[in-house]
């Protein structure tokens, strides 16, 4: 009989797959014997991710992919087809935060965080959903997992337009779950507290990186590999059991 955390026979698609949480729950899920196709924008990182895998014995396959980009997207989702056969675990992760005083922030990384978070995360539902329907049919375990944040519930100072995109990834979660569910497709959020990524380096806001900076002295912030090992925990559940929302907080964050 199986380990429950055996992911054998698995084909795990991960955006957001070079660093941070994608990365850490490629390599958790290729330990576990899953088969882990890596889609993000940089395809050196890609590549050692890749590495990585393969010397410890997993199947990875590292897929240049732009999810702003709907072409590059479609072009990974055939790759993956072909190459693994129909994806039945979907972690969409790719995001970018760039927090910003409303009144000043420059349009520009408020369209960026909206064709990012949103209209990626669109893209790589409806280019992957196919397949995830198909392993569903076929009596698979499938799982469709969103990144959100706990943004999305709570209210931020100069967050406004990153925890905006997140309250819509969330509530997209729990909508697709009603049209999924019932034909076996498990549909997860996961909103975690503040983790340490590299989203943090991609700030423009001298405020938020300040407030980062003080948060650090008083909060252990969450690490890549504690949102892989909740990845990980969902996809052993048995096929009838969806976790619909998961929110991961540091234990000294209080909100």
């Amino acid at each position: 009989m199986s380990h429950p955390q055996d992911l054998t026979g698995r084909v795990a698609v991960i955006t957001g797959a070079s660093s941070g949480m994608g990365r850490a729950s490629a390599l958790l899920l290729a330990s576990r014997g899953a088969r882990v196709a890596l889609l993000a924008r940089r395809q050196s990182a890609l590549n050692d991710v890749a590495a990585e895998i393969r010397r410890a014995g997993g199947s990875a396959l590292p897929l240049v992919t732009d999810v702003t980009d709907a072409e590059s997207v479609k072009a990974a989702a055939a790759a993956v087809h072909s190459e693994l056969g129909s994806a039945d675990l979907l972690f969409n992760n790719a995001g970018l935060m760039l927090p910003g005083a409303i009144e000043s922030q420059p349009f520009a990384e408020w369209q960026q965080q909206i064709d990012l978070n949103i209209t990626g995360a669109m893209r790589v539902i409806h280019a992957f959903l196919p397949q995830l329907e198909s392993a569903a049919a076929n009596g698979k375990v499938v799982d469709l997992i969103n990144t959100s944040s706990i943004a999305g519930q709570y209210v931020y100072s100069y967050f406004a337009v990153y925890s905006a995109t997140k309250a819509y990834v969330s509530h997209l979660t729990r909508q697709l779950r009603m049209e999924l569910g019932p034909r076996n497709i498990r549909v997860c959020m996961l909103e975690p507290g503040i983790t340490d990524t590299e989203l943090q380096g991609h700030f423009t806001f001298q405020g938020a990186t300040d407030w980062i900076a003080n948060a650090r002295k008083s909060i252990d912030f969450l690490k890549p590999q504690d949102i892989a090992a909740v990845v990980g925990f969902l996809a052993a559940q048995p096929r009838h059991v969806n976790l619909q929302q998961v929110v991961i907080m540091p234990t000294k964050e209080g909100m």
